[in-house]
């Protein structure tokens, strides 16, 4: 597990209500068979960075655009958490923990707790992970709908995508650099033919199928 806390410039955008700030967060990397899973939280500042969207409706090249202003210009925190630990807890509960680290980090910049938390999906890190304390609302399609989350989902995306092109400068065989760990035909090709890395997550079917042949 590693974690990284990014400064903030500018003044945050107000959310629910005057000079409250809520942080949007979202998270990359639930599916993929290696690498860990990736939260972002982020608190906004005004002017708004245009270009937020989901980042899976943005091209590459957009999210390489807006991504770097979001880090010029707002405030945030990454929480990672590695395969070792997905294969321990399970995705889900890995997921809860990188979105706590991510907002723990957040408030080490913001130098205080957000007012509110909004969450990409259907459930939110309270009550499912010991350390989370902020008051949190999960919005389904937040991620399109809620420019803090879109921010959270671009630099979360980013963040994952940078980690999986370094780990494919080790491992070349498995394609990290155009498949991030996900489990595309060229992939899972590999992990046939060469096995599994210290960076497979051996709790998804087709690595611990792989490992019973």
């Amino acid at each position: 597990m590693s974690a990284n806390v990014f400064m903030l410039s500018g003044m945050p955008e107000a959310g629910i209500g005057a000079k409250q700030f809520v942080a949007g967060v979202d998270e990359a990397g639930r599916g993929p068979l290696a690498g860990p899973v990736v939260a972002a939280a982020v608190v906004l500042c005004r002017p708004c960075v245009p270009g937020l969207d989901d980042s899976k409706r943005l091209s590459p090249a957009q999210r390489a655009v807006v991504e770097p202003r979001i880090r010029r210009r707002c405030a945030f925190g990454i929480g990672v958490v590695e395969a070792e630990a997905i294969d321990r807890l399970n995705i889900f509960q890995a997921t809860m923990w990188a979105m706590t680290i991510a907002t723990a980090r957040l408030v080490a910049v913001l130098g205080r707790d957000p007012d509110a938390v909004l969450v990409d999906g259907n459930l939110t890190p309270a009550g499912r992970h010991p350390e989370w304390r902020w008051r949190a609302r999960a919005i389904v399609g937040g991620d399109a709908s809620e420019r803090c989350i879109s921010a959270a989902s671009i630099i979360a995306k980013e963040h994952r995508d940078r980690l999986m092109r370094g780990h494919h400068q080790a491992h070349p065989h498995y394609g990290w650099d155009r498949n991030m760990g996900y489990g595309t035909p060229e992939h899972l090709g590999a992990l046939r033919e060469h096995g599994p890395t210290p960076l497979h997550r051996r709790s998804f079917a087709p690595v611990a199928q792989l490992e019973l042949l």
